[in-house]
């Protein structure tokens, strides 16, 4: 169960986070919210995908990690297969309280219920003996404005998709070395004829945006889909 605590020394002055990839640990799934300024690193490993919320039908970005839930095929015992790990995973159990005035700093809070917490002596300390955030904290920091500043930047990505009608549902229907099917339904991807279709002045205008980079990260991201039936393949192998 989720507890959010602004973090701060006084209260969390031995706390520890344990840094290690773990099933139990919050590291078993299939994918995780990525935002357009991670894609290029993000592509380099993982398929971009896009998932529209059933209730507000607000497009959100997803790097997917495997084909069922609770499947993640990045992750091997104590440690994560892959040179990056997409910030939305990367910062917990950290998270940015947005202020109730926009003016106002926001600021880092911390999950207290949350698995990475330790109990037991073991992991990272958030706070030296002085009260002053480690070098683990200041990178976690770090993590979370980038990630809160393009999580924010990213309703401008999204909603030129949706204005370009760039936006369309895909499936996957996988056979598996050992004869067994694999499917991937209920996500969306980009239509490239339609991204081919657009005029100068519109590729222009999401190239001006920035959004044209994103965009293509997005395309080459889908030849990662074989990597991943690849490592499905050695899973099921035992491998």
């Amino acid at each position: 169960m989720s507890q959010h605590e602004i973090l701060n020394p006084a209260d969390h002055g031995t706390l520890r986070v344990r840094t290690e990839a773990s099933a139990a640990l919050g590291d078993n799934v299939m994918a995780c919210l990525t935002v357009p300024a991670e894609f290029r690193a993000v592509q380099a490993h993982y398929p971009i995908v896009f998932r529209r919320d059933g209730e507000t039908g607000k497009l959100a970005a997803l790097a997917l990690f495997g084909f069922d839930s609770g499947e993640n095929l990045f992750l091997a015992g104590d440690s994560w297969d892959a040179l990056y790990k997409p910030l939305a995973l990367a910062v917990q159990p950290f998270l940015i309280g947005r202020p109730a005035n926009d003016d106002d700093v926001p600021q880092v809070h911390v999950d207290r219920g949350h698995a990475r917490i330790s109990t037991s002596g073991e992991g990272v300390r958030v706070f030296d003996d002085s009260g002053q955030p480690t070098p683990y904290l200041e990178a976690i920091a770090s993590k979370l404005g980038d990630l809160d500043f393009a999580w924010r930047a990213s309703d401008g990505f999204f909603a030129t998709l949706e204005r370009y009608d760039l936006i369309e549902p895909f499936s996957l229907d996988v056979t598996l070395d050992n004869g067994s099917q694999q499917s991937l339904v209920g996500f969306q991807t980009i239509n490239e004829d339609r991204l081919a279709a657009l005029d100068g002045a519109a590729l222009q205008s999401l190239q001006a945006q920035g959004h044209l980079t994103a965009i293509f990260m997005v395309l080459a991201s889908l030849s990662q889909f074989a990597a991943l039936v690849a490592r499905m393949n050695a899973r099921m192998a035992g491998g």
